[in-house]
């Protein structure tokens, strides 16, 4: 009887329980502590004696003082000394204090912390009270699922934007980038991506963002949404180091949810940010700039995070990511975004120009490539969709030949055609966050296409 109970347990939850009996019985019952001192303080770190045989990189270490334990990482390790980033800005720490040695950082997540907003170091900032830890204690700096174990991504779902749901569909276990500048309106199509009912949760990081864009986005955007969320907050006033854990710390409470067979919605707001957080640290560890100003570490980092998202192992669920990107200057081939792009499943563009003409969301349908659409389209609408981009392509291109006069109607049928839908297809794309969600967009489409109306 208890074989045939054991053999309905899926394995990703046998293996999810036998890790945290291994976290918590593993490790001795007295366990050494080391410890250094503060030799050297700077803007961006301190060095610390003492520690170098016993840290690796990447761990974390403590400092106490009178205001209370404040934790580091150690960012660059050498034979007499280590160099710490502290996590708290201002940190009050002076030469000769005592720093400990903690080990990797780990947080506990568990089911009850769905309606709670926390910060990178896994703590609740939303005044609701404490939260209750898991049973696991996972590391924030974890790996990726081996590829040949991964389930494959076969299901298709509804965003309830037409726009996305009819030129770049996504599909469960996808990973999706928003690239656009800044003031365009990436944080409000996420908002609307957030409140898709195809999840069971939401992770919602929110990365170098606005302070008083928090409460809003919570309170406003997500709504009744929220009882099934969970917000990582570091805002553009925090530590550089908090700004790079949070997105750390996101990924790691999906992936909770995902080892229980969860279909999890990973939204990063924004993958930017995070790099910049990266490059602060790198720099104040000594790493040389190698591209505009990134150090090589960045590089590093962008895939160990964007590769923890996607499908689980088989009988796990998935986690479906959809990243911002902030271009800097409109360059869409800046390098954070030329390096986020190549790892992605897919990118959604934002144009400042449609945005100016008072198209929201402002996606470009021609450069957003969804790479697992077909996946998600039937063949006849993969056959549609690539003859309404024909038609907009068409369009766009004899704009400037169009306002000069330049064009006689009747003379290209195919022309004539783009001028009549084209921007019946725009107007119909409109939607604004206050808008319901679309339940079938192409049939909306359709309407649009056979009643000609404008809205």
């Amino acid at each position: 009887m208890t074989e045939a109970l054991l053999d309905d347990i899926p394995v990703s939850r046998k293996l999810s329980q036998l890790a945290g009996l291994v976290d918590r019985y593993a490790r001795p019952a007295h366990a050494v502590t080391h410890g250094g001192h503060v030799e050297t303080i700077a803007a961006g770190h301190y060095t610390v004696s003492g520690l170098s045989r016993h840290v690796r990189l990447g761990e974390f270490v403590a400092h106490r003082s009178p205001s209370g334990i404040h934790l580091g990482e150690v960012i660059r390790v050498e034979p007499d000394v280590v160099y710490v980033c502290p996590i708290e800005p201002g940190e009050p720490i002076g030469i000769h204090d005592t720093i400990i040695r903690k080990g990797a950082f780990r947080i506990a997540p568990d089911d009850s912390w769905c309606g709670r907003t926390i910060n990178a170091l896994g703590e609740p900032i939303d005044g609701q009270g404490p939260l209750t830890p898991g049973h696991i204690r996972r590391p924030i700096s974890n790996t990726a699922p081996p590829s040949m174990t991964r389930q494959r991504v076969e299901t298709g779902f509804k965003t309830g934007v037409r726009a996305i749901d009819i030129f770049s569909p996504l599909c469960y276990g996808q990973r999706l980038g928003i690239f656009a500048g800044s003031g365009v309106g990436k944080s409000t199509l996420l908002s609307m991506l957030a409140r898709a009912d195809a999840f069971d949760k939401v992770v919602i990081a929110l990365v170098g963002e606005r302070g008083r864009e928090v409460r809003e986005f919570i309170e406003d955007t997500l709504g009744v949404h929220m009882a099934k969320s969970i917000a990582v907050v570091a805002t553009s006033d925090e530590s550089p180091m908090l700004r790079k854990m949070a997105p750390l710390s996101a990924v790691t409470i999906a992936e909770h949810f995902r080892d229980q067979g969860d279909n999890v919605l990973l939204i990063v707001d924004s993958v930017t940010r995070f790099a910049h957080a990266i490059r602060e640290v790198a720099v104040a560890a000594g790493e040389p700039p190698i591209a505009r100003g990134y150090p090589a570490s960045v590089f590093t980092e962008l895939p160990r995070l964007l590769e923890r998202a996607g499908p689980g192992a088989e009988g796990a669920g998935t986690i479906t990511a959809i990243i911002s990107i902030l271009v800097d200057g409109d360059n869409h081939n800046d390098p954070i975004a030329d390096s986020t792009r190549g790892i992605l499943d897919g990118h959604i563009v934002l144009e400042r120009s449609l945005a100016e003409e008072g198209r929201y969301p402002p996606v470009n349908p021609l450069a957003s490539i969804s790479r697992l659409a077909r996946k998600a389209w039937t063949p006849d609408q993969e056959k549609l969709v690539r003859r309404l981009k024909s038609l907009i392509h068409r369009f766009e291109e004899t704009r400037d030949l169009r306002l000069i006069g330049g064009y006689r109607p009747g003379s290209d049928p195919d022309l004539d055609m783009a001028i009549k839908q084209v921007p019946i297809i725009y107007e119909v794309l409109k939607q604004s966050p206050g808008d319901k969600p679309a339940n079938d967009a192409f049939a909306d489409l359709a309407n649009g296409l056979k009643n000609g109306a404008v809205r």
